[in-house]
């Protein structure tokens, strides 16, 4: 819709963003030159002004091995929306 140059509020597009997206997987560079992954993000609501979001994991840099960047990953938050998961099946995260 956006694309196809309708006047569509921010508002409902946001909301359509928060509803269709519930998970976020950041991928970042770093200065290494390597790639990792960075971040794992719930998608939680659309609460009128912003997407709210819930960091479930971190990579957390714990140094340098040969030139390269180390690190380990940190649980930050648990799986909050679990609706979908248990409807497709899964007893148990």
């Amino acid at each position: 819709m956006v694309l196809m140059g309708m006047d569509v509020p921010l508002a409902a597009i946001q909301r359509q963003i928060a509803s269709a997206i519930d998970i976020i997987i950041h991928i970042g560079r770093l200065w290494d030159k390597s790639r990792k992954l960075l971040e794992i993000v719930e998608v939680m609501d659309y609460n009128g002004e912003e997407i709210d979001t819930r960091i479930l994991y971190q990579f957390e840099e714990t140094g340098r091995e040969n030139g390269r960047i180390a690190g380990k990953w940190k649980k930050v938050q648990d799986l909050a929306n679990t609706e979908k998961l248990f409807s497709a099946g899964y007893q148990t995260l």
